[in-house]
């Protein structure tokens, strides 16, 4: 099996981890679409991204400043990295800056000049956010990488 199906079966695998993290009592509230690059580093990996929440219902974006901290295999050079998360909180209503906060789970991802991925996390306000993949990462550059990832979402402007 070569390094590509390795990379395509771990972001398989993150995806259906990401129905545990959201629980029943969670209502999708809008579409987190972030794109920047990364830095790996091996045994790890930051990715720098500037996102939008697109609230549903057509209320305004709110912009975001993220960094994702990867620990695990992580090889290679990404030029750019797309991602869009559904975002899923107890309730239809929050305030602007809500989705701010720290953000855990698993992510896995593989690039062969364009590459897929996935990143399943929960947190945000009191742990209550979740954020799962509306479809698969996109990137584009020479990599493989799998781990445990962590997440600080920032009010941007």
């Amino acid at each position: 099996m070569n390094r590509y199906s390795i990379g395509i079966a771990l972001a398989a695998l993150a995806v259906s981890a990401s129905a545990s993290l959201a629980q029943q009592s969670r209502v999708e509230i809008g579409v987190l679409e972030c794109r920047g690059s990364s830095t790996s580093f091996i045994i790890g990996s930051v990715t720098e991204l500037g996102c939008v929440f697109r609230p549903s219902g057509g209320s305004v974006p709110e912009p975001y400043n993220a960094t994702i901290r990867r620990v695990g295999l992580d090889i290679g050079i990404n030029q750019t990295t797309v991602v869009a998360w559904a975002v899923l909180a107890p309730t239809q209503q929050i305030g602007p800056g809500d989705l701010r906060g720290n953000y855990a789970g698993v992510s896995a991802n593989a690039a062969i000049g364009v590459g897929i991925g996935a990143n399943a996390l929960l947190g945000g306000s009191n742990n209550t956010i979740a954020l799962q993949p509306v479809s698969v990462q996109a990137q584009t550059g020479l990599s493989i990488a799998a781990g445990v990832s962590g997440l600080e979402l920032r009010a941007g402007r």
